[in-house]
Formats: C-alpha cells, structure tokens, sequence
C-alpha cells in the first residue's frame, strides 16, 4: 500500500501510568522508550515491542478523547487478542508465573493447543495476551 509504513503501534488504554509502566516493563520485560517526566514516567508511555512495532499505554480518559464518542471497553471485557511468541516452554511459564505474581489474570494455563504451547494472560486492566513458543 502506497504511503503506508509497516511501522505498527499498539494503543491500549489503562488506569494508572505508574502501575502499567511497571507491569509491562518487569512482567514481560518490555523496552521503555523515552525519559521519564515528573512523575518518573515517560510521556508518551511506549514501549519497543521489536524493531516496528510499539505499544502505547494510554490513560483510559484520553483514550475515549482520541476516539471522540467511543466508549472505552471495562475491565475484563477484550476487544482484541494480542499475541506475542517466546523462545521455549520454560521461558512462557517464567512469564506466566511473573504475571500471576504482579496481580495479572490467567486466563489459560500454559498448556499444548492445536496450534501450539501457549497460554493467554491479562495485564492489570484486562488486556488479553497469548504467549506461545516461536516457530
């Protein structure tokens, strides 16, 4: 497609800056991107995901401001599925306990799937992930 990069970024609205940053950062080991702002938390709060693709953490205020007259989706309620894939078995069950530990929700165990190992957690605003083994 003309004029369109193969840059992806992520926006997911979330609750509290401080509590996702840490989450996404020490749970699944994200880069941070950008230097902190007064409250010790990059403005905006990204994170490199690989060399094109980011995910932007939004407050779930100006999340509906930049989706004018869309309501923001509940806790608990996935409007989408984001999927990421990790070396080896051991790796996604490190990651799995890391998560149950930081207060995320497990919602499949790891486990073999048709389609592979794998296992889907939230982050602490519900945001559904499916970690499984790369291919």
């Amino acid at each position: 497609m003309s004029g369109i990069t193969d840059r992806v970024l992520i926006s997911l609205p979330i609750e509290d800056r401080r509590r996702s940053m840490g989450f996404y950062r020490d749970v699944f080991g994200f880069e941070l991107i950008g230097e902190p702002a007064e409250d010790g938390v990059p403005e905006p709060l990204q994170f490199r995901l690989n060399d094109k693709t980011s995910l932007m953490l939004i407050p779930a205020g100006g999340f509906g401001w930049v989706q004018p007259g869309r309501e923001v989706a509940t806790t608990g309620v996935a409007e989408c599925l984001l999927g990421l894939a990790v070396a080896d078995e051991q790796q996604l069950i490190e990651l799995v306990d890391r998560v149950r530990a930081a207060g995320g929700e497990i919602v499949a165990e790891p486990g073999e799937q048709p389609w592979g190992y794998s296992a889907v957690v939230t982050d602490l605003d519900g945001h559904a992930w499916q970690f499984g083994i790369a291919a």
